[in-house]
């Protein structure tokens, strides 16, 4: 007889240092199907699929998979058993091909011999890709792949392994539209397959497109498991957040003043002729597709890399930025699109990141101020919520909401005029969205200009006073905020120029 679940966690129970991360949470899993799993950043999700993967162990609680009761102890012991995950940070080896990845730690040798058979592996290789439609040559280098791709391969890899259950983060966090719909047509072949998913994600729209059951969690608890076509928006962010939220985009229409930040004629080879502005208290919004160039402008604008040519003016005057620190010395802040990759030094405390932009303000007679390092770092954790157990919290163990969050405080120390946040709300819940949104409108308020690359189309109406349009790394449209929508944006960003 088949089991009506293909996974059962119950009781399950993980406290960390000065923090209760799961109490007593249940979690069932069907065969054959899609089971989204959502929360706030900090919710216990990612603790919860670690446990079940044999990454941490629970303090008390059972788990049962496939008809028996299991207790992994390492990752291995889960693929093993027929479980695998695809991690929101993907992690391939970039100097060996598609085939060696799909084959790492299980490669074919010849018969009687120690040598890997690269043909047979790569013959396996096509023929897996082939069952999911993708079409990649099984000798391409992983670095020389997209990211949409890289996500393709680590599904292949999930598959190699005959898994009966797929864990999967944040999949589409990185990938255009149509990207997305491609993952969704495999998400959907697996189901048929009798694969399971657990599907991880922040963005309620595609929950709802793909997920036949939703699990809710908050703060470490379990609220409800829900049939997804009993439910909406509305009433899976009240249950994820405790709340209403009303006002998803809490924009207020502050004064905006005189321009403080013009670009002129910028090329390279990524971007070219491009011209931008923005003005004292306005939040100008920049959408695109990917590979628009929109971060490329900006991180060119910051000193991060070169350009060919072009002009940076600030309150009028024409100045010279060649690196970040230019960049800071004339108060402009970057919140970088990857904040794990290019923002937050993971291993250090929550203060090192929160002040390292401005630490040699707290120098004095060669000596570190720790007080004052404490007062503002405190201060900043109030001012933004920050969740954690304290200041000398490793920023690596905070939820990713949280990092965010760390991250703006760190531009906010060196009192920036100028603030550039690339993809703010990325990877992050529809709470922590909210309270970043109203934070932005804040700061606009109080007279900071704010330049905010986003893919979300609806953030990018909901919170801009003024939206500029790349495409393939041109400026194709400028919209103010009561001509915008959605059709006149995507025209302009898939190059449909009247």
């Amino acid at each position: 007889m088949r089991e009506e679940y293909l996974l059962e966690m119950t009781g399950i129970t993980k406290n960390f240092p000065g923090v209760r991360a799961l109490n007593n949470v249940d979690m069932k899993v069907k065969p054959g199907s899609i089971h989204a799993l959502v929360g706030e950043n900090g919710a216990g999700k990612s603790t919860l699929m670690k446990i079940l993967i044999g990454m941490y162990e629970a303090d008390s609680g059972k788990i049962k998979f496939n008809g028996k009761e299991v207790n992994f102890r390492k990752v291995n012991d889960a693929l093993n058993a027929g479980i695998s995950m695809i991690y929101q940070e993907l992690s391939p080896v970039p100097y060996m091909t598609v085939a060696e990845n799909i084959f790492l730690g299980k490669e074919l040798f010849y018969k009687n011999s120690f040598l890997v058979n690269d043909r047979k592996m790569e013959k396996k290789t096509t023929e897996l890709l082939e069952q999911l439609e993708i079409n990649i040559d099984p000798k391409t280098k992983m670095r020389d792949l997209s990211t949409a791709y890289t996500q393709m391969v680590e599904i292949a890899k999930a598959i190699s392994y005959d898994s009966k259950l797929v864990i999967m983060d944040e999949p589409t966090s990185a990938i255009t539209e149509k990207e997305i719909e491609d993952l969704f047509k495999i998400v959907k072949w697996l189901k048929g397959k009798g694969v399971s998913i657990i599907y991880i994600s922040h963005k309620l729209d595609e929950i709802f497109r793909i997920a036949d059951e939703i699990t809710v969690l908050r703060d470490g608890e379990l609220v409800t498991t829900v049939d997804a076509k009993e439910t909406n928006n509305e009433k899976l962010i009240e249950m994820m957040v405790g709340r209403e939220l009303k006002q998803l985009f809490p924009k207020v229409n502050g004064k905006i003043g005189e321009v403080v930040l013009e670009i002129r004629n910028f090329c390279s080879s990524k971007f070219h002729d491009v011209n931008i502005s923005v003005r004292k208290g306005e939040i100008l919004g920049i959408a695109g597709l990917m590979g628009a160039g929109r971060t490329e402008v900006m991180e060119s604008l910051y000193g991060l890399t070169p350009r060919d040519s072009g002009e940076i003016y600030i309150n009028k005057q024409k100045v010279n930025i060649k690196s970040p620190q230019d960049a800071v010395k004339y108060k402009i802040g970057f919140l970088t699109e990857d904040r794990k990759l290019s923002g937050l030094f993971l291993p250090l405390a929550v203060d090192d990141n929160t002040v390292i932009a401005n630490i040699n303000s707290y120098i004095k007679a060669g000596l570190i101020s720790h007080k004052s390092v404490e007062d503002d770092c405190n201060q900043m954790i109030e001012l933004l919520s920050i969740k954690t157990p304290g200041l000398r919290q490793i920023v690596n163990n905070l939820s990713g909401g949280n990092q965010q969050k760390v991250l703006i405080a760190r531009w906010l120390l060196i009192n920036a005029d100028i603030l550039i946040l690339d993809e703010p709300t990325r990877g992050i819940d529809v709470g922590a969205k909210s309270e970043i949104h109203r934070l932005m409108s804040k700061l606009a308020n109080e007279g900071k200009a704010i330049i905010m690359i986003s893919s979300e189309l609806p953030e990018i109406l909901g919170m801009s006073d003024r939206i500029v349009v790349m495409h393939e790394g041109r400026k194709t449209g400028e919209l103010t905020r009561e001509e915008a929508t959605q059709e006149k944006i995507m025209k302009l960003a898939t190059g449909m120029v009247s």
